[in-house]
């Protein structure tokens, strides 16, 4: 709901309407469990740079699933994304969780020099 609220007018938000029309529960979640298993990459390498190369192919990664699953991830949506993973809500706690304290900080910092 806060998603439609905050983003429904948008492109992207009617794609990702197009692309999830008439998925099960079950392909929503097998979605969703795939996108964490990024971020849980993400945690297995936080203590490398954020500009490292498997950092910097993580976030290619992270930005060809969104495409393919969600909408159309460009570059500003992205980088957009990246500063709500460290906002310090429960999109971040959920990404800590998945990869471990301060995943969501470091994917923020590899999407932003991958953005650059």
């Amino acid at each position: 709901a806060e998603a439609k609220a905050r983003w429904g007018k948008t492109d992207a938000y009617r794609e990702y309407e197009q692309k999830t029309a008439g998925q099960t529960k079950d392909a929503q979640k097998a979605t969703g469990d795939g996108l964490m298993d990024i971020f849980r990459e993400f945690g297995e390498i936080r203590h490398l740079s954020p500009a490292s190369p498997e950092a910097q192919a993580l976030v290619a990664k992270l930005q060809s699933f969104i495409s393919d699953n969600y909408y159309t991830c460009t570059k500003q949506i992205l980088f957009g994304l990246g500063q709500m993973y460290a906002a310090g809500d429960e999109m971040n706690a959920n990404i800590d969780k998945a990869g471990g304290e301060g995943t969501g900080a470091f994917a923020r910092d590899a999407i932003t020099i991958f953005c650059k």
